[in-house]
């Protein structure tokens, strides 16, 4: 099929790579405009932009949609469908109208769970048992159209949030790559309208609301590390002879224990929390690569008793 594709980060990649490797004519790929990265500021493409350019597909980088002129130029492509993957852009409905067969999202949740921005993170912060990953028609709404496919996936305690994004990354793929088959064989593709039950935001993340409550059970404190891991990476301060330096935790693990919200009860990092605690096994100091909590404490030893803060 004649396919316009429209992705910008990493998770859009394995999708973009199937399509292509599958033998859609993928005509036109979309993606963010190149922003400043990096300490020189220098212009960064995209994941997507870049692997477009190595497979030689011509890209497109609008700011935005909304003109009749950006328009105009989507439609000349005469695509059947859009795939869409976390594009980063609000599609008109002059541009969800363009294809022949319609565009197709693929979104990371079971939907109508998760709905919105950052919906990998949200789901394990919340404790989620369970996630997944659809292919949804888009209509006009923020991720309300009708779902096509589905693909569940159990999420661990272990689990972090780029665990997830990979596997749901890997697994969307294929689940796109089927649906665009059925959509070739068959010229549609059977989709249910979403539950009006259970319907939950994932409102983007803010670097502001990384910090570390020890004030809440160690089972949500887990699930708040892991749903922030590895960006922003959820962090504490934690006091030093020369001042206290934002201590990131990347991965932990359950621990037994009690003591004051914060406070260090052993000499393997063992932190209390409200009920129980949670033994650091990942993490970065502010300039410094991500380590073992073994090799930081070799480097940086904090006696029991300490207590680390927001």
């Amino acid at each position: 099929m004649r396919l316009v594709f429209m992705g910008s980060p990493d998770f859009a990649v394995p999708t973009l790579q199937a399509l292509h490797g599958a033998g859609h004519d993928i005509v036109a790929v979309y993606s963010q405009p190149p922003k400043p990265a990096g300490r020189g500021k220098r212009l960064r493409q995209t994941p997507v932009h870049r692997l477009a350019a190595e497979l030689g597909l011509p890209v497109f980088t609008p700011k935005s949609l909304k003109s009749a002129e950006e328009q105009a130029a989507f439609a000349a492509h005469r695509a059947d469908a859009a795939v869409v993957a976390a594009y980063g852009l609000i599609l008109p409905e002059a541009v969800l109208r363009a294809p022949r067969f319609g565009c197709y999202n693929l979104h990371a949740s079971l939907l109508p769970r998760w709905r919105g921005a950052a919906p990998i993170q949200r789901a394990i912060m919340a404790g989620d048992d369970i996630t997944g990953v659809c292919v949804m028609r888009m209509d006009a709404g923020l991720d309300t159209g009708d779902v096509c496919a589905c693909e569940e996936v159990a999420i661990a305690p272990e689990t972090t949030a780029g665990d997830l994004h990979d596997l749901l990354a890997e697994k969307g793929a294929r689940l796109m790559l089927d649906a665009m088959a059925r959509l070739e064989r068959d010229g549609r593709l059977d989709c249910r309208a979403q539950a009006e039950e259970g319907v939950t935001y994932a409102a983007r993340i803010a670097k502001r609301k990384a910090a570390i409550d020890f004030a809440r059970p160690a089972s949500e404190v887990l699930a708040h590390i892991h749903g922030l891991s590895p960006w922003p990476g959820a962090h504490a301060a934690l006091p030093l002879k020369g001042g206290p330096v934002r201590l990131r935790i990347l991965k932990a693990r359950l621990a037994d224990g009690r003591g004051r919200p914060g406070e260090v009860l052993d000499d393997d990092l063992t932190i209390a929390c409200a009920t129980g605690a949670i033994r650091p096994l990942l993490v970065q100091r502010a300039g410094k690569a991500p380590m073992e909590t073994a090799a930081f404490l070799r480097g940086t030893p904090v006696a029991p008793g300490t207590v680390l803060g927001a």
